[in-house]
């Protein structure tokens, strides 16, 4: 019988060959839609570059589950926590980063508010 942290352990990698399967498979989704479904008057390009965006993000985080897994549950060392913290830290960068180019908006955003500065003092007129 498996030790708890082989199991761990094997449950991590499963997590990371997830992640790199989503961000495959979303990159193949996203060429597939580009070459097959042309709108009039939409950006294909601006829309292969999201379906890209979201595949990452999704397996982005496969990733860093895949990572807290392995680190706290088999290696749980000072060391390899400060490891797994830079690691969520750089992953997390990429993933606002990325879902700012996707939506045009911070995430803690509501979807109506104001993104410029020279906006900001106007008061809001949607009604709400």
């Amino acid at each position: 019988m498996p030790s708890f942290n082989e199991m761990a352990e094997t449950v991590g990698l499963m997590f990371d060959g997830v992640g790199v399967l989503v961000i495959v498979l979303g990159t193949v989704v996203a060429t597939v839609r580009l070459a097959a479904y042309r709108r009039p008057g939409s950006d294909p390009y601006r829309q292969f570059r999201q379906d890209i965006g979201r595949g990452i993000l999704l397996g982005l985080e496969f990733l860093v589950a895949a990572d807290i897994i392995r680190t706290v549950a088999v290696t749980p060392t000072l060391e390899g926590v400060l490891v797994l913290g830079l690691i969520v830290l750089i992953r997390t960068f990429l993933s606002t980063a990325l879902q700012v180019e996707l939506e045009g908006r911070w995430p803690w955003q509501r979807t109506g508010e104001f993104t410029s500065p020279s906006c900001a003092s106007e008061p809001d007129r949607s009604g709400s």
